[in-house]
């Protein structure tokens, strides 16, 4: 199978270069200015994809996703959470261990694994949980389940609030060579709260959660992990000060990185004055100063790249009072949209970091393939038209859920196709 892709913009070490990409099953065998007709006609090229000028990318990878699949699959499932990635321009995404039951067994980490192969549109890398049950109370099989094929450990959105346990589980993850993903919050700071502990939660007489119970985490991780000689991963980082933390570490030569999500780059605490549930998330939209400091911390490359944090609910769940409504939002399909829109197009930061940020940053993080366009390499890429916009409304939207503070939002960069493994997983209606 050879599939030819012509009159692209091909983005290449931090530009653009017109030109042709050629594919061979899972391989990009040639990158060139100028693929010549009588080597790769039509008779010898299987599939022909005229690019129409627009940019060529590597796939996007997100370290952090909620398939749901299994016991949740109302909400979402490895098929319908795939093609939603496709469809944002990931080939890769982690799963998180939060389903049901809990993935902390090698049985678990095979379903999944069997599920994405058999029915994905995009590579599932499965994250283990760092406890039993994500319990905070005993190991989880972490030998197994590295012998299975998991890239790290986490419990989630359940933080291990046990310093003692949570300093073996590092030990132990060491030993394995597996990065520890922690979501880091307090419970006993936290509390009950339901958004950011600020002038907006007043406000409204909402119960707030301190950017506190995020740093006092952070802080007693990286000095565990420093202790344990583990990598240290930090999930979804909102506060100025969380990200002064991680500032330090890095001056240490700590192996600690973290991500931010779009939402957190783009929103504020005062998105959440109209009560409106698709606003609500942990850690909580925080204050504009804040905002302010993850967007220039991904800029400087002290946040090491974007996670998604695809959150689906049902909308019978998030269409209640809004303390009763769960955490989350979606974002696969959004992710590069809103981003390109709100930070690119108005110069908080560039386009090259963007990219890195979603490609070959996460790579690093977990040792994982891809985030390049380079000969050789396996054929993972998006193509993007910069200029034409996609409505996200619930009839386009391929996520089971419908979640997203984005709803019925027109955004420039509209995903043209997506390609894994060589192979065709998301092709827009208009170029089909």
């Amino acid at each position: 199978m050879k599939t030819l892709i012509k009159n692209a913009n091909i983005f290449q070490n931090g530009k653009f270069t017109p030109g042709e990409i050629l594919i061979e099953r899972k391989k990009i065998i040639k990158i060139s200015r100028g693929i010549a007709s009588s080597d790769y006609t039509a008779n010898k090229v299987d599939k022909i994809i005229d690019a129409k000028g627009a940019c060529v990318f590597p796939g996007f990878i997100d370290l952090h996703s909620h398939l749901r699949d299994p016991g949740q699959t109302y909400k979402e499932d490895i098929v319908t959470g795939t093609k939603a990635a496709a469809h944002g321009g990931f080939t890769a995404v982690c799963a998180m261990p939060n389903t049901e039951p809990i993935t902390d067994n090698i049985a678990s980490v095979e379903y999944i694994q069997l599920r994405a192969k058999d029915y994905g549109s995009a590579k599932v890398y499965v994250i283990g949980a760092i406890t039993k049950q994500s319990a905070g109370e005993e190991i989880a099989e972490m030998a197994t389940m590295k012998a299975g094929g998991i890239v790290a450990v986490s419990d989630d959105g359940k933080c291990v609030q046990n310093a003692r346990l949570m300093l073996s589980c590092m030990k132990y993850a060491s030993n394995f060579g597996l990065p520890v993903i922690i979501h880091p919050e307090d419970y006993s700071l936290a509390g009950k709260g339901q958004i950011h502990s600020g002038k907006v939660a007043t406000k409204l007489g909402l119960s707030g959660i301190p950017g506190l119970a995020e740093e006092v985490i952070i802080a007693r991780d990286i000095m565990l992990a420093e202790s344990a000689g583990a990598k240290l991963h930090i999930a979804h980082i909102s506060t100025a000060r969380s990200i002064e933390l991680v500032k330090n570490a890095k001056g240490k030569g700590l192996p600690v990185t973290c991500e931010v999500t779009p939402h957190h780059l783009v929103l504020n605490e005062e998105a959440n004055l109209t009560f409106n549930t698709n606003t609500k998330m942990k850690p909580p939209l925080r204050s504009e100063e804040d905002r302010l400091a993850c967007v220039q911390a991904l800029q400087e490359g002290i946040i090491d790249c974007i996670a998604t944090d695809h959150s689906p609910h049902a909308d019978f769940e998030k269409e209640r009072e809004f303390d009763l409504a769960p955490f989350g939002i979606i974002g696969l399909e959004t992710a590069f949209p809103v981003l390109y829109k709100n930070l690119v197009q108005t110069e908080q930061i560039d386009l090259n970091r963007l990219i890195e940020a979603l490609t070959i940053a996460p790579a690093k993080i977990l040792n994982l393939p891809g985030g390049i366009l380079a000969e050789g390499k396996t054929a993972d890429l998006t193509i993007i038209d910069m200029e034409k916009e996609t409505l996200f409304s619930a009839e386009n939207i391929l996520s089971k859920s419908k979640n997203t503070p984005w709803l019925n939002q027109w955004f420039p960069g509209r995903v043209m196709c997506t390609i894994c493994d060589g192979k065709i997983t998301y092709l827009d209606s208009e170029n089909e």
